[in-house]
């Protein structure tokens, strides 16, 4: 067989690419819905919280711990915990910012994370960052400076939050690679939602009835929506490389900006669209240039 016709390591396959695309969407669900239960009353804590806990329900349902004792085996509980705190940080940010924020806002500041994550590999992993990424990150930050515009207009109280969301993702998937080594993949989505669910368990006393059947429907969707994207996000790393794959998430902007039109009737304004055409754009090149040191070597 030539060497043309194998699948190189930087081809994502059909299969990975859709996996991505549908994450994309689920999580872009997840967001609305957040987004329209937050609008409709509901407490931030306690959206967040079912989250957490239906996720938590639906992983026990699919791996069935009690046929195989071991699958949710842990070699550090003090890094689950602190994992599993970072993604929760990380949704329950994001659900802040929705209040007061656009989906197309809040997704744009979540790509500036693959920079962010690029910054800190080097003192945290050892993975240390050359000036060409550090340019790429550097302009990246002028693209969600754009975005906020400070001193310029009106403040969005939401911006701190969605930042605050952002950071605490990067730090939840710098753990994930640490982690990835010694922990198994079952442990990792379940600890990752059953630390929240705990840590939030107060929040149940800000329960609120749903009001109409949609609000109840897209509160029990919640841990639908981010359980089944997480798990989408296995299926299609287990089908392709990391470098592969790393250009695609950047698709989930395209259900974010129709969702946000179709639904809440919004639309970024130029200096978000542009500001979005700066950190995707940076965050691409770093995937352009870690792709060229592999083939150096």
């Amino acid at each position: 067989m030539s060497s043309t016709s194998r699948s190189s390591p930087d081809s994502a396959p059909l299969a990975a690419i859709l996996y991505l695309f549908a994450t994309g969407f689920l999580f872009s669900c997840l967001d609305s819905s957040a987004k329209y239960l937050v609008l409709s009353g509901i407490p931030t804590a306690f959206i967040s919280w079912m989250r957490f806990v239906e996720h938590t329900l639906l992983v026990l349902i699919f791996f069935r711990p009690w046929s195989n004792p071991g699958i949710f085996k842990v070699r550090s509980i003090p890094l689950q915990f602190i994992r599993g705190l970072c993604l929760f940080g990380s949704t329950y940010f994001n659900f802040y910012a929705l209040q007061t924020m656009q989906l197309g806002e809040t997704i744009t500041i979540a790509f500036a994370a693959p920079m962010v994550i690029a910054a800190l590999a080097g003192p945290l992993l050892g993975e240390w960052a050359g000036w060409r990424r550090w340019a790429a990150i550097i302009v990246a930050f002028i693209g969600v400076l754009i975005i906020a515009r400070p001193g310029f207009g009106s403040f969005n109280p939401g911006l701190p939050y969605s930042i605050s969301s952002m950071l605490s993702y990067s730090f939840y998937v710098l753990l994930t690679r640490r982690m990835a080594a010694t922990e198994t993949p079952e442990s990792l989505i379940f600890f990752s939602a059953l630390a929240p669910a705990i840590l939030m368990s107060p929040a149940i006393t800000q329960a609120v009835i749903p009001e109409t059947p949609l609000q109840i429907f897209l509160l029990l969707m919640l841990g639908f929506f981010g359980g089944l994207g997480h798990y989408l996000i296995i299926l299609a790393y287990r089908r392709a490389t990391t470098a592969a794959l790393a250009p695609y998430p950047f698709l989930q902007i395209i259900w974010m900006l129709a969702f946000g039109y179709f639904i809440f009737d919004q639309f970024p304004d130029i200096y978000t669209l542009c500001g979005a055409a700066i950190v995707i754009g940076s965050g691409l090149y770093i995937v352009h240039r870690e792709r060229q040191l592999r083939t150096q070597k």
